[in-house]
């Protein structure tokens, strides 16, 4: 390893004797370490200088802010203490003023894009919106709102925090607007628990970077496939506020379903009270993908020359192997697995694309049949094929589904037209189901393997 960082509070119940034999030699750290200043008034005597010091041999205090460029050439941006309104602020705390002058200091360089790594000890507010939950860590009270003013700005690649005595690793964020701005490097946020701790939860993190200054440009903005919306949206948007408003009135166009507050775009207007109410669900609702997904309209992986159209929580794209030139998927826009996964305001939009392409393949001489395969797979995909309606009935078609099942050994069951599949099937139950333009229904609960092309 070539290097050690250290976040929260380096002394922790450490006996005076035990440093005593670092400070005078007689032990020594095996690596270069660098850790972050005092957190509370009992610690401060520990550090002599503010602006950062050896304390022992291989272990620096790196001081109070700052950015420290090791050896490799990784820029390692740092903030010591915990949050102050107080000034002048305590020898163990920092205030907007420290943040200001960090950001200012960085931000100035030319050609800025962010910084390798950032070490605080508080946790940044609101980090797990539209992310991972941080377990049974209080929401309410947890963090720093100027740690997270500083993380919006200096997006880093990686950043670590402690001080709340839990480890948790966020999903990884983007630091641009898709669709909208220059694709960036994702950030990922990683929160340790105490030394030794004897829950035994994470408190080292061991890892490999190459410095941005190194990176194949391409190769840093490649996004991950569990990549989220950044957590500090709000605080980059009041940021942007006056760029937005010449946007939104100038380039009308620019406008995408992922700013569910902008008011433009005139098939998904709804009244000022209902978009307050609708946003944050459609944000934090859908739960993350725990692997590849190529569904999530916000992933990179997403093929958008086959969108046909984009409502507030679904979409309704061209298949990429269709068995028809117009075989579509309607798609949920967030991560959602299965139908009876989804909020009733999904559900309601579903509805409407189902009638509208039912209108539409009348209109063409066809009807549709509709089916979803809730069993490895990870994203909902309705797959809604049009057949010609002079080739066959509706009967015709459920006789088919139904003979191949019997075939196959596979009990395919008729349920009431009006039903609703979250009546016969609790989330995380795999199943198949058919559906007719006509509302009958086919329904098969997966045991235990089902063929995959079935539906085909």
């Amino acid at each position: 390893f070539q290097m050690l960082l250290c976040v929260g509070s380096f002394f922790g119940s450490t006996s005076d004797a035990e440093w005593e034999e670092y400070r005078t030699g007689i032990k020594k750290a095996p690596i270069p370490t660098y850790v972050l200043g005092a957190n509370d008034q009992d610690t401060v005597r520990y550090f002599p200088d503010v602006s950062g010091c050896e304390l022992a041999e291989n272990i620096t205090y790196l001081g109070r802010r700052g950015i420290f460029s090791g050896t490799s050439g990784l820029q390692i941006a740092y903030l010591s203490g915990t949050e102050s309104q107080d000034e002048p602020t305590a020898a163990y705390s920092f205030s907007s003023k420290d943040v200001t002058e960090l950001k200012t200091s960085l931000l100035s360089t030319p050609k800025f894009k962010g910084v390798d790594i950032l070490l605080t000890s508080p946790w940044p507010r609101d980090v797990w919106n539209f992310g991972n939950s941080p377990g049974e860590i209080d929401t309410k009270k947890c963090g720093s709102a100027l740690v997270s003013n500083l993380a919006a700005s200096l997006k880093p690649r990686y950043h670590f925090a402690s001080l709340e005595k839990a480890y948790y690793e966020r999903l990884p964020y983007r630091n641009h607007i898709v669709l909208q701005e220059t694709p960036q490097h994702v950030s990922r946020f990683i929160a340790l628990a105490d030394v030794g701790n004897t829950s035994k939860k994470k408190y080292l993190y061991a890892f490999s970077i190459v410095p941005m200054s190194s990176m194949d440009p391409a190769e840093l903005v490649k996004q991950p496939q569990d990549v989220t919306e950044n957590p500090y949206r709000k605080l980059q948007k009041e940021a942007r506020k006056a760029k937005t408003l010449v946007c939104a009135e100038e380039e009308p166009a620019c406008q995408f379903f992922f700013d569910l507050n902008k008011n433009q775009g005139k098939k998904r207007s709804s009244d000022g009270k209902e978009r307050g109410n609708s946003q944050p669900k459609q944000a934090k609702k859908p739960p993350q993908p725990t692997g590849p997904c190529w569904f999530c309209l916000a992933s990179p992986e997403v093929e958008k020359h086959l969108v046909v159209s984009i409502g507030t929580h679904c979409y309704l794209a061209l298949a990429k192997g269709g068995l028809l030139p117009d075989h579509v998927l309607i798609l949920p826009i967030g991560h959602y697995q299965s139908v009876v996964d989804l909020s009733s305001e999904v559900v309601e939009e579903v509805t409407k694309y189902k009638s509208a392409l039912k209108e539409f393949f009348r209109s063409k001489g066809k009807r549709y049949v509709l089916f979803e395969r809730n069993y490895r797979s990870q994203h909902l995909q309705l797959q809604v094929i049009p057949v010609p309606l002079d080739l066959c009935t509706s009967e015709d078609i459920k006789e088919s589904f139904i003979v191949q099942a019997q075939e196959q050994q596979i009990e395919l069951l008729e349920i009431p037209e009006h039903s609703d599949i979250k009546q016969v099937a609790q989330p995380g139950t795999p199943y198949f189901y058919v559906e007719l333009d006509t509302g009958e229904k086919l329904f098969h609960r997966i045991r235990k393997s089902f063929p995959l092309q079935f539906g085909r």
